[in-house]
């Protein structure tokens, strides 16, 4: 019992390791064409284009993903953009944590549903198995004595 409490254990702090805050996006939209950037601490130089500003960093938080700021970010689909022209929307994928629950769940569903199939192959197996047996071993009396 002592080990399964150890495991338990391991296996929560693993959990809780892997669950950081999950990624945030923010999605400028301006006029018909739009662009999701990603909301980091990391610096503005390791994204794709290179026509953003260098500010050194990137908000963290879904409060900074509006019309000015997609708008600071100079990007070429919002060249001559006004702030009625740019539409935002902030949103974040899924953590690690929601990911390990998910898959978690499917293996062990997928796992159970090929353990029932493998009984059953083996229980018909051993029903198949004794038949052969019980008619090879005795007889049946044909008429009475």
């Amino acid at each position: 019992m002592n080990r399964l409490n150890i495991l338990f254990v391991l296996c929560a702090l693993i959990l809780s390791v892997l669950a950081v805050s999950p990624p945030s996006f923010c999605k400028c939209t301006c006029f018909s064409n739009s662009t999701i950037i990603p909301l980091s601490t990391h610096d503005t130089t390791s994204t794709p284009s290179s026509d953003k500003p260098q500010t050194g960093g990137l908000p963290t938080t879904c409060a900074s993903c509006n019309k000015a700021f997609c708008l600071d970010q100079r990007l070429p689909i919002c060249k001559d953009a006004t702030d009625k022209d740019v539409f935002t929307a902030c949103f974040q994928r899924d953590s690690r944590k929601d990911q390990i629950v998910v898959l978690t769940f499917i293996a062990t569903t997928v796992g159970l549903l090929g353990w029932a199939a493998v009984r059953k192959i083996l229980e018909k197996r051993k029903e198949g198995a004794t038949r052969i047996g019980d008619t090879q071993q005795g007889y049946i009396p044909v008429g009475g004595q």
